[in-house]
């Protein structure tokens, strides 16, 4: 498989995740990234079994640093789908890949050019825009998504980085590393000390339907996560990465039939100003790509 179907594979997957997520936003969001870490472990370790693979890799620096980014990017992304329209939380997650190329000024040395940061500006408007006209977009949440979006644009350069040393399994196995003992913990403490400003943190016992929910949202991410990586690590990734903007069509669609959500003009403008600068971004430094190898 090439690049492109990867990512298609990967945008799919994610979208029936994040469908599976809104499903039960009443589950704290650090519950669910405890279950997802549980899934993740469980159906990591036949793949490192088959392959005769080291699951703890050769840089683990890195990939440690990947796993932390992924987990508080995770996090937050669920609080986000919980609290927001779905298709507003997704596109605001998918602010990433402008993160993604700021950070690479700093950690992989690459320039960004001054179209791009019009882009920028671009995608940022438009997450204005779209909060100024839904008022089921609260500020708090609008902010918790960029700083997802964020942590979520620094876990790829370092997934970018591992490009060379390490099996896409065992980047996507150390999310589950990090996250796993970070939430269990967090949740052992909450009980514990039942602290005020954690109350909306306490643990859920989950249902048999919570439970087949949460297993499929599991399954989902681990095979968006794997694809995903094997798409950002591709030769091609760089000409492909507009294919996983579909996944705003998938949440509209969600949405709309699922939890009745719907969008009047002014808030789509917003959503479609976010795509359109992330989007003219992308095809534009695959633009000054190809001139460099001419």
């Amino acid at each position: 498989m090439n690049g492109v179907t990867f990512m298609l594979l990967s945008s799919f997957a994610f979208s029936l995740m994040h469908l599976c997520v809104k499903s039960i936003g009443y589950i704290p969001a650090t519950e669910l990234v405890f279950w997802r870490s549980v899934i993740s472990i469980l159906l990591c370790i036949p793949y490192f079994i088959k392959k005769k693979i080291n699951p703890w890799g050769n840089n683990k620096k890195v990939l440690l640093l990947r796993g932390i980014m992924g987990t508080i990017a995770l996090s937050l992304f669920f609080i986000t789908i919980a609290h927001m329209p779905l298709a507003s939380a997704v596109t605001i997650q998918y602010l990433s890949p402008i993160f993604t190329a700021f950070f690479a000024i700093f950690l992989m040395r690459e320039k960004t050019d001054g179209w791009q940061w019009v882009f920028f500006l671009l995608a940022f408007i438009g997450v204005f825009v779209m909060k100024g006209f839904d008022n089921r977009v609260e500020g708090l949440y609008a902010g918790i998504g960029l700083i997802s979006a964020s942590f979520a644009g620094l876990a790829y350069n370092f997934v970018r980085k591992l490009k060379e040393t390490e099996d896409p399994m065992v980047v996507v196995f150390y999310f589950p590393v990090v996250a796993l003992p970070a939430t269990g913990l967090f949740h052992l403490y909450n009980e514990w000390a039942q602290p005020e400003m954690l109350n909306n943190f306490q643990w859920y016992t989950p249902n048999l339907s919570d439970l087949g929910i949460i297993i499929v949202m599991g399954i989902c991410t681990q095979i968006a996560q794997f694809y995903m990586t094997k798409g950002i690590q591709s030769d091609k990734a760089g000409n492909i990465m507009t294919v996983k903007y579909v996944g705003t069509v998938f949440a509209l669609s969600y949405g709309y039939f699922f939890f009745d959500e719907s969008y009047d003009f002014k808030s789509l403008t917003g959503i479609l100003l976010v795509l359109l600068g992330v989007i003219l971004n992308v095809l534009y430094k695959r633009r000054l790509t190809k001139a460099k190898t001419l």
